[in-house]
């Protein structure tokens, strides 16, 4: 009997026929040689049952017959796809072994497990394990076929994942929907993820800004010119730091310390997906998901990239011989000059910032194959380029510079010059010919704070710590503190990866890897499911909270399920998935555990109160509300709220929102008692019913209005003083004041 090879895709499964079963029959739906039948999946031909297929009362979604808990999960085969596992039925009892050949990785191996579960196979498995699709390395995978068991664990760890999505999503999903008379989507990895993207909303809500002020000097030696950074604590007293500028201004300095250290910078790892999604976010504006597809395309279609599911930076000794193998390929290519230019003996398995077997599971980094490429479309080529130059400059030396360090005094005050003398531009000659990107960061210095430190020049400097030095200007600059800013898609990947927590350190970065948001591979489909289930919105490639995204994760922490928002937790979960899929956890006992918390939420949730259904509407705020002109008029906004309120025959938009926002203050209208509350676009009284006027918008001369400045307009009649943008549209610095106590019109007090 002839053996049945399973691929996850048709393109897949052509592939493998034509590298090791050339001449097989194209059958349509499967492809028959004379020692293998190849056919495949379309992606999921099998999912869990909905809770209808248990018990025809959870057709009527209600609270009451929560928790859904099956004791053992049903499979059914998707309807679209039916033919298909038909066929592959009908084959696997023409076969007397199986190959399963879908994607090296998690999801694949689940793909797999389902349609062996359903279809009851009892034949012995292999299982193919490659990290790209030439011919070559198809030919060897089925030469090195490894036995079906020793993936058992990989299938558990795949299977947990499905049904513990399946007990959060659906019991957290149909609690909330229900108590709340609003479709709210719930999810493991998701809901986490959204309130990431509201911690950050919130803090820029929350921010102030403070003007502060910087002084430059600006120096002389003989020839040489150089600028400093006064050092001091940071100054916000304009006449202190203008009474400085004219102090040391004319006057001579001398150089206290001159230290000089050469240092080199080195190739940035190879890219995993979550990387590669990032970079592609930054630089073409891609989305997570649209990079994941084109990645796919490349490797899939034109097979001239290796396997992008990837969360690994490196290679194992194995993958050395490869990537020379592609480094040749790529001569005769608009990449020529650079393979002309390239080291090889800068790739072997002894460099370990390249090959590091330790740090290699399923997959190594992404690379490139030895199959040059033709017919890209224009954004297949854009993603191509970055993962050719990224390997490429793998055999390149780092770049080499000097940086000089200067402290300068005049007049007793010191000043900071930090200047990087390029020597040597190494592996940075593959961008030479490229817009120069941003300098990075600084690890742990704020944006204001590393602006204007450090200068890189090409060309050579040098000075005499001995020498007669004179500070012939003195500049003041003033600048404004920033506030956090909106996620992207590439920020937001990044914060998924690391669970939520800041990690600029590369190796911890790789340690958190095991315990981030999701997979690689999942990362994009979470990002989609937000924007499809009206959390977030897109604003350019910002990232912005929507009403309801807001008011759900309000909910859920007001439910007090804050562990379901815990991007901590769910990397915990994720890293016991991982640990399941190594042997090192039970996934019995990770099961418990999440039937327990999915009672928990039911639970929980059945003893809110129910939300009002106007603390789900409003518009998705603008992603620089404060920005100088751009905020509308105070004026403005009661009349254009109210033509919308009409228009819907909706309650007043500040309407307070039982559940979802909570007490401020007392109304200050003389006699009237009420309460203030946060509504879609302000804060109004609790007794609007009963004629009380008073309202606070929330966008008032260029701001959005924090709970703390309303308390203060309240309790004290004024804010703090501000950045305001007046109602004609110029700048100034003021405090928002309480102008009419019975109806909440506010003004302005500037200097």
């Amino acid at each position: 009997m002839k053996t049945l090879i399973i691929a996850e895709k048709p393109d897949m499964g052509r592939n493998i026929a034509a590298a090791i079963e050339p001449k097989a029959k194209n059958l349509r739906s499967y492809l028959e040689g004379e020692q293998y039948i190849i056919t495949w999946a379309i992606g999921h031909l099998i999912e869990l049952a909905e809770p209808d297929k248990y018990d025809d009362k959870y057709k009527k979604w209600n609270i009451n017959h929560l928790p859904i808990i099956p004791e053992e999960f049903k499979l059914i085969p998707n309807p679209r796809t039916y033919d298909q596992l038909k066929v592959i039925a009908e084959l696997a009892k023409q076969c007397d072994q199986l190959v399963n050949a879908c994607d090296a990785g998690r999801e694949g191996q689940h793909i797999f497990s389902l349609i062996q579960r359903h279809l009851k196979l009892t034949q012995p498995v292999k299982r193919l394990w490659i990290s790209d699709l030439t011919s070559e390395t198809i030919r060897n995978g089925f030469a090195t076929l490894k036995d079906g068991a020793e993936y058992e664990n990989l299938t558990r760890a795949a299977r947990s994942r499905s049904e513990a999505d399946w007990l959060i999503g659906m019991n957290g999903s149909r609690a909330f929907t229900t108590k709340h008379n609003v479709l709210l989507s719930v999810g493991r990895v998701q809901t986490p993820v959204l309130a990431l993207i509201y911690d950050r909303q919130k803090q820029i809500e929350a921010f102030s800004s403070l003007k502060f002020y910087e002084l430059e000097g600006h120096f002389t030696q003989g020839d040489t010119l150089y600028k400093g950074m006064w050092q001091g604590e940071r100054l916000t007293d304009q006449p202190k730091v203008e009474a400085l500028a004219a102090k040391v201004k004319g006057k001579p300095a001398r150089i206290q310390s001159y230290e000089v250290k050469d240092t080199k910078e080195y190739p940035f790892k190879l890219y995993d997906l979550t990387l590669l999604q990032r970079e592609a976010n930054g630089k073409y504006a891609f989305s997570a998901k649209k990079t994941l597809d084109t990645a796919q395309a490349l490797y899939e279609k034109h097979k001239v990239i290796s396997y992008p599911r990837t969360n690994s930076n490196y290679v194992t000794e194995q993958n050395i011989p490869e990537m020379h193998k592609s480094l040749s390929a790529l001569q005769g290519t608009v990449y020529h000059e650079l393979v002309q230019g390239a080291n090889r003996n800068l790739v072997h398995k002894n460099n370990k910032f390249i090959c590091n077997p330790t740090k290699v599971e399923d997959h190594h980094a992404i690379l490139p194959t030895n199959r040059k490429a033709s017919g890209l479309s224009p954004d297949e080529q854009k993603l191509y380029d970055l993962i050719v130059r990224r390997f490429l400059s793998q055999f390149y030396p780092p770049a080499e510079y000097k940086v000089h360090t200067v402290m300068t005094e005049v007049e007793q005050e010191m000043f900071k010059t930090t200047v990087k003398e390029l020597l040597d531009l190494g592996w940075k000659v593959i961008y030479a010919d490229q817009k120069k990107d941003k300098p990075k960061a600084v690890k742990g210095k704020d944006k204001e704070e590393e602006e204007d430190e450090e200068v890189e020049v090409s060309e050579p400097f040098s000075l005499d710590s001995q020498g007669n030095v004179i500070c012939h200007d003195a500049i003041v600059k003033e600048k404004d503190t920033q506030p956090p800013k909106h996620f992207n898609e590439g920020t937001l990947l990044k914060a998924m990866e690391s669970a939520g927590k800041q990690i600029e350190d590369e190796e911890l970065r790789d340690a958190m890897k095991d315990s981030g948001l999701g997979t690689p591979a999942t990362r994009a489909a979470t990002i989609e499911r937000l924007k499809k289930v009206g959390y977030i919105d897109m604003q350019g490639k910002k990232i912005l909270l929507t009403q309801k995204g807001r008011t759900a994760v309000e909910l859920i922490r007001g439910a007090g399920i804050e562990l379901l928002t815990s991007p901590e937790m769910t990397g915990q979960w994720e890293r016991r998935l991982n640990e399941i899929s190594r042997g090192t956890a039970s996934d019995e006992q990770f099961m418990l555990n999440v039937k327990k918390f999915a009672t928990l939420i039911v639970d929980k949730v059945r003893g809110q109160a129910r939300a009002l259904k106007t603390a789900f509407e409003g518009e998705t705020p603008s992603a620089t509300p404060a920005k100088r002109g751009a905020a509308r008029s105070n004026s403005t906004s009661p009349e254009g709220t109210a033509k919308k309120a009409a228009a819907r025959k909706k309650e007043p938009s500040v309407k307070p929102a039982d559940g979802a926002s909570s007490f401020l203050a007392t109304c200050p209208r003389p006699g009237c008692g009420g309460s203030l509350f946060m509504g879609r676009k302000g804060y109004g009284c609790s007794h609007y019913k009963e004629g009380c006027k008073f309202v606070i918008w929330k966008e008032s001369f260029g701001r959005n209005l924090t709970d703390a400045q309303v308390q203060a307009l309240v309790n004290k009649g004024k804010t703090t003083k501000l950045k305001l943008v007046l109602p004609d549209g110029t700048a100034a610095d003021g405090r928002i004041i309480l102008k009419n106590i019975d109806t909440g019109e506010l003004g302005t007090e500037t200097e």
